[in-house]
């Protein structure tokens, strides 16, 4: 084999692995915030609620999504219809998009958009 095939043979591996690295890594660390962005983008409001009121929510059968147990401290994110939240008090609203105060809270309430 020539020289400059085993140069493009070895740049070929090295790409492959690197390639192969980053798919891994989406089960992991690295991929939660393209998994949290994903969940996100499928909410058309999120509220910042109680721990009281997730747990709830759980009980009349909400449905913990596994993202938020990936990050760190791990977070409460539910899916809710809109009229459930609206008997909420507390429930404060955040804008839809990775921010400081939707990472701060412990319990997130996401309205999914509505299907017809």
């Amino acid at each position: 084999m020539s020289e400059r095939l085993e140069q493009r043979l070895r740049e070929l591996r090295s790409r492959v692995l690197v390639r192969s690295w980053g798919y891994r890594q989406r089960r992991h660390a690295r991929g939660v915030w393209f998994r949290f962005r994903r969940v996100l983008a499928a909410a058309s409001e999120v509220y910042a609620i109680p721990r009281d009121e997730a747990r709830r929510l759980i009980a009349e059968g909400g449905r913990p999504e596994p993202v938020g147990r990936e990050l760190d401290p791990p977070r409460l994110v539910l899916f809710v219809p809109a009229d459930r939240v609206a008997r909420i008090p507390s429930a404060q609203p955040l804008a839809v998009r990775l921010s400081a105060e939707l990472l701060s809270a412990e319990c997130l309430a996401l309205v999914p958009f509505a299907t017809e």
